[in-house]
């Protein structure tokens, strides 16, 4: 099982790190190349590209400008505790264990606009690039195009020589798009978080982000490998909706009343 997440645009730089054992992303010929480009843009053209305030664009222009490999525990964090967002707050990859991490580094990618495809415990340095950024670059239009095939040829040669491959798409769309789900050599599964609103149940995009993060994390910690053990996740209240699941889309739903009592719980 390959279980795929998206990067966070909210970065931990501070935090002191408690992994050792790390590793370097596969990509960092790709990586060099995208920000020596980058690094001669001003604030206000990156602010443009990204459509982000001025006051990002000049975080991230110094960013590009400071970045430098090689990458160690002194200059870089491992990735999944440099991202912070709503899915890495569902992960909540503080509190895995170190063989809980050693099966993540296994079975867990980071797609990423910057690295490509990253490895829990890989060396990153503090950056914003997403991966729906329209980029003119020597190979393309965009990033979609500088990738290319390189994300899914990777993904492939990690399916390599599994009995049922898996891939567990936890990934946005923005980010999964880099990806040809129809050239992965593996089944491919985009579980859907949804919420009771008004007696009707929706993807609510912050409880949907966190699921996401959650569900990594029971796959991580339960060590699944198969469909039927994908199909019962059931932490935060959510349960596999059989009726309303279809190929390849799977359907959790939590109700109303189960994310009262979870709030009035918390509070």
């Amino acid at each position: 099982m390959i279980i795929l997440l998206s990067p966070a645009k909210t970065l931990d730089t501070e935090t002191p790190s408690r992994v050792k054992a790390v590793s370097q992303p596969e990509f960092m010929g790709d990586s060099s190349e995208l920000v020596s480009q980058l690094k001669d843009y001003t604030p206000r053209r990156l602010s443009n590209l990204m459509s982000i305030s001025s006051k990002l664009a000049e975080v991230n222009a110094d960013r590009f400008k400071t970045w430098q490999p090689p990458f160690d525990v002194n200059n870089a964090r491992p990735a999944v505790q440099m991202f912070r967002g709503d899915v890495y707050v569902g992960l909540d990859a503080d509190t895995l264990t170190r063989a809980d991490l050693t099966h993540a580094q296994k079975h867990l990618r980071i797609l990423s606009g910057l690295y490509g495809v990253l490895k829990p415990l890989d060396l990153i340095q503090p950056y914003r690039l997403e991966m729906g950024t329209r980029l003119k670059t020597k190979r393309g239009k965009s990033l979609y195009e500088f990738w290319g095939d390189t994300l899914t040829n990777a993904l492939n040669k990690e399916l390599a020589g599994k009995r049922k491959p898996l891939v567990v798409n936890l990934a946005s769309q923005e980010y999964f798009g880099a990806v040809d789900p129809k050239q992965l050599n593996a089944e491919v599964v985009s579980p859907i978080f949804q919420d009771e609103k008004n007696g009707q149940y929706k993807i609510i995009s912050f409880f949907a982000k966190k699921a996401r993060g959650s569900m990594a994390r029971y796959l991580i910690q339960n060590r699944c490998k198969t469909l039927s053990d994908l199909e019962g996740f059931d932490l935060d209240g959510y349960r596999f909706d059989t009726e309303a699941s279809s190929e390849g889309k799977l359907i959790f739903r939590r109700s109303a009343k189960t994310l009262a009592k979870l709030q009035e719980a918390a509070a």
